[in-house]
Order: structure tokens, then sequence, then C-alpha cells
């Protein structure tokens, strides 16, 4: 019994415990207001089911939400314009692609390859802005939030026959192959989108956790100025974050125009950089910079897409799934605050004290 005890003082304790509590929350919820949704079948040679479609669908959020993490740890800011450069790069892809209305195609790798620099070079901006010349990474980030957009919609802009220049217009993917990446590779089961996800944080863990990567993060977050006395680049450190975020942003765009088989610039994105901070507020990454768990923005990452289920279950809308949202967020965020935990343990103490008078 004491053993049990020890066990779930340090499970309680574990930063893992609030987004895997969350998400087992999220599952028992679905399953009680969704028949079957713990069910899993295969419909015309591919497996089928609301578990699948949650991993799935998550898969985009789940890559923001790493680069997102990094971005918090090291520069303690958020980058708002994740969804934008997605939108950015979405659009260079199917456009070099030859979408509906050009008589052309670029090489799927040569055109994915240019779609991801785009993203990279997106987040590049936002790192010399933010490590450069120190600027907020709200402020800094909402220019490409700002800007971003409207990049997106001039790169899928159609020629009319009177000449004008229309902006804006849904681009529409003429390779067949294109839709794997977002769908299914012929013969197997399981989306494609997941292997991508899986394969991303796989690496991505790997390349922090076997290099110093890791520790520069998060004592360049904690203190950038001991890292420089240590001889950490911290500028170099949060620039490449922001340069990581948009590689990210990258990809995610990439499955998304896959995934729809067309790029829609208004639409792409649209939103999804507040689910990647919330995905990692509720892995129990701190949004102030400093210590970080790749696990915990994934779990995240997974429980918003499940609450995203549960609520078109009960018929909300997509027009108020942010209310809904914003609850949640409150709710981390007083659960995370200073104030909150200090209550906590003053009840502790509190009920201790009393005990110990009782005896």
């Amino acid at each position: 019994m004491a053993n049990f005890y020890a066990m779930w003082n340090k499970a309680r304790k574990s930063q893992l415990m609030l987004p895997i509590t969350a998400l087992i929350v999220m599952l028992i919820v679905n399953a009680i207001i969704t028949p079957g949704f713990f069910r899993i079948s295969i419909n015309n040679g591919v497996l089928y089911g609301f578990l699948i479609d949650i991993l799935n669908r998550s898969s985009e959020l789940i890559i923001l939400a790493v680069g997102m993490t990094f971005v918090a740890a090291s520069s303690r800011g958020t980058d708002i314009s994740v969804g934008t450069i997605a939108a950015v790069s979405a659009a260079l892809i199917v456009r070099l692609l030859g979408s509906s209305y050009d008589g052309y195609a670029t090489a799927p790798a040569l055109a994915i390859f240019f779609g991801l620099l785009l993203g990279v070079l997106c987040g590049a901006v936002n790192g010399f802005l933010v490590a450069g010349l120190n600027i907020q990474p709200m402020v800094a980030t909402l220019i490409m939030y700002t800007a971003g957009r409207g990049i997106a919609q001039l790169i899928s802009s159609k020629i009319l026959e009177n000449g004008e220049v229309a902006t804006g217009v849904i681009l529409y993917v003429r390779m067949e192959s294109y839709k794997y990446i977002g769908g299914f590779i012929p013969g197997c089961i399981v989306p494609t989108p997941i292997f991508i996800a899986l394969a991303f944080v796989a690496i991505t863990y790997l390349v922090t956790t076997k290099t110093a990567m890791n520790t520069y993060i998060q004592t360049v977050g904690i203190n950038p100025k001991a890292g420089r006395l240590v001889g950490i680049n911290s500028v170099l450190v949060i620039f490449f974050c922001y340069v990581f975020s948009g590689f990210c942003s990258g990809v995610t765009g990439l499955i998304a125009s896959s995934r729809i088989y067309s790029c829609d610039a208004n639409n792409i994105g649209l939103n999804m950089e507040l689910d990647a901070i919330l995905a990692v507020a509720l892995g129990g990454n701190s949004l102030g910079g400093g210590k970080f768990n790749l696990a915990g923005s994934v779990i995240g990452a997974i429980t918003i897409q499940a609450l995203t289920t549960s609520l078109y279950a009960v018929g909300v809308s997509a027009d108020q799934l942010p209310v809904y949202k914003a609850v949640v967020v409150i709710l981390i965020v007083v659960f995370q605050s200073p104030a909150f935990k200090k209550w906590i343990a003053q009840r502790k103490l509190n009920r201790a004290n009393a005990l110990n008078l009782a005896k």
C-alpha cells in the first residue's frame, strides 16, 4: 500500500497529470454522448471509427503544437501567425503543382520543397523581429498574422478575362497523387497524416533529447542572461525556434491542402493558432518560458480534437466552438496560476493542522 501511495504522489506531481486527466475525461464524455465511440472497423479497405478520426484530424494541430511549444519555451511568448503561415505555404504548393487555373505543373517534390521553404522564411521573419529586434512575440507575429493571409490570397490570385485580378480564389489541385498526403496511401488502412505526425514528433523528440538543444531552449526560456554567461547564444536559439515553428506551419499547410485537394487561402489554418496555444497550455507547459514537455503538447492537441468532436456531437456549430474553448482556457489558466496553487497548498496545510489539533 505504501508503494501505491508513493507511485500515486509521484504521478500526481507529474507534468503529464493534467493533460492525461483531461484526455481521459474527454474520451469518457465522448463515449457517453456517442454510441460506439470506441468501435473501430475496416470499411472500404481503411480503418474507420471516431478514435481514428480524432487522431487523423488532430495531426495538423499536433505538428503546430510542437512548434508552438519551442516558441513558448524559448521566447516566453506565442506565435499567433502559425495558421496564416500554413495558408501561405499551402497556396504556393497548390499553385506550383498546377491549379485548376494554370496550364503547367511543377514536380511535386519541388512544389512541396518551395512551399515548406516559404513557411521557413516566414518563421525567419518572425524570429528576426523577436530575437534580433527584441520585439514582443505577440506584436512581432501579429505582423505576419495580418500580412500572411493577404500574401496567400495574392498567391491564389486569378487573372479574369477582362484583365482584372481576382485574389483569394480557391485553387484546385490537378494531381491525383497529391491526395495521398492528406488521405490514404493505396494499400494502407491508416490515414497518412497520422504517420506524418507520429514521425514528426518522434524525430523532433530524438533531436532535442540526443543533442543539447533541449537544454539550450529551456535555459534561454528560464534566464537568457544566465544562458549567455555560459556561452549559449540566446538570440540564435530563439531565432531557430521561430524558424522551426514556420516549418511546422508549412507541413500543416501541406497536409491541410492535400486533405481537401485544394487551397482556400481564407480558411486553411483559420484559428488554428488558438488551438495550438491551448494545446501547449493544456499539456502542462508554461507559456512563460522554461521547461517543456512535448508529450504533454501532443496529448493536449488530441484532447482539443476530442473536445471539438464532442461539441459537434451535441450540436454546437463551428461559430460557437471558440466560446467553449475559451472556457477551457480560463480553467487551465486558473489551475496553473500561482494564486490558485497557493490557495490549494494553504487548504492542505489548514487541513493538516486541523487533524493534528484533533489528535
